[in-house]
């Protein structure tokens, strides 16, 4: 039996594979702020789902692995690999990237699992992007072998956010007064909403309301507060650039898809904003990028399957 954990900055998603499984089995999800971190977390779900015998483990984290120490970037959990496998008597344990995790699912989703925006259609056999605004911003992709996927660990959310009109300038300026080094991920995530909306009431000299990311994503959908629908509308077509600038990056014609917490949730509301059209805005490349399809990720826990496909790998 294997314990599989998806370690995001807001909740954690635990998942058992039983040995010779490919699906993870009773999933349940834990808010990370009502644990102390992640060893008691896990005895935690253990003890939901009948305390089994687990002598392996797969986990993702949202920040980058590059040690023993593992640190997440937007949440005070902190730990040793070494440590907390065998604090919880595991024979294995390891320790993925979050996206390069959910990476390893694009294969296995189903196509009644992903939703297409836009036009486009994707090749075979060249790379595949991946990018999602949550709790921060996740980046990633596949790169095709002979026999298998390759999958990227990266942190392609802390490159520099790139404005495209006056607007973003003026949010960017703001922002780099506030931040001084101003990444994607300041402005495409659910803090990033925030970042935004409180900028847009600077520029437009209006109070600022002291409102959570679900609140401007709510008050955005609503059109009933015009700085929050304006960083709904800015929050979809920077997510368009940034998903632009990581296709012509990794050549990655074989479809970007876009992951985390908040773009699924905004239904249809996302196929009409700018998202496309800013990703096919790209000069002498926009008729690259309009051959690109992209696709929005809808269905719970997808990065546990890639869990799941790395463990049996390994094995």
């Amino acid at each position: 039996m294997r314990l599989l954990a998806d370690i995001g900055g807001t909740n954690v998603r635990f998942a058992l594979l039983p040995d010779g499984a490919t699906e993870p089995q009773q999933e349940r999800s834990l808010l990370c702020a009502d644990f102390r971190g992640l060893e008691d977390a896990a005895r935690h779900y253990l003890v939901e789902v009948g305390n089994p015998s687990v002598r392996e483990g797969a986990i993702d984290v949202a920040t980058a692995v590059t040690g023993d120490l593992i640190k997440l970037t937007n949440s005070p959990w902190a730990f040793s690999i070494e440590q907390t496998r065998r604090q919880l008597g595991l024979d294995r344990l390891l320790v993925l990237n979050d996206f390069t995790a959910l990476a390893l699912s694009l294969p296995v989703l189903r196509a009644e699992e992903l939703r297409q925006i836009g036009r486009g259609e994707p090749v075979g056999d060249k790379p595949v992007g991946l990018i999602g605004p949550g709790t921060g911003l996740g980046v990633s992709g596949l790169l095709p072998t002979a026999n298998r996927w390759i999958p990227l660990e990266g942190e392609g959310g802390h490159v520099a956010f790139s404005p495209m009109d006056d607007r973003e300038d003026g949010v960017l300026r703001l922002l780099r007064a506030r931040f001084g080094h101003v990444s994607t991920e300041r402005v495409v995530s659910g803090p990033g909403l925030v970042n935004v909306y409180e900028a847009l009431c600077q520029l437009d000299h209006v109070p600022v309301r002291g409102l959570q990311p679900h609140q401007v994503t709510a008050a955005g959908l609503a059109n009933s507060d015009p700085q929050a629908e304006e960083a709904l509308a800015m929050f979809c077509a920077v997510l368009g650039t940034a998903a632009a600038n990581l296709t012509i990056t990794l050549g990655a014609r074989g479809g970007l898809y876009i992951g985390g917490g908040i773009v699924p949730k905004l239904g249809d509301y996302f196929g009409r904003s700018a998202f496309r059209a800013r990703f096919e805005d790209k000069g002498r490349f926009s008729a690259y990028l309009a051959g690109v399809p992209t696709y929005v990720i809808e269905t719970d826990n997808p990065a546990l399957r890639g869990l799941a496909a790395a463990i049996g790998a390994q094995s």
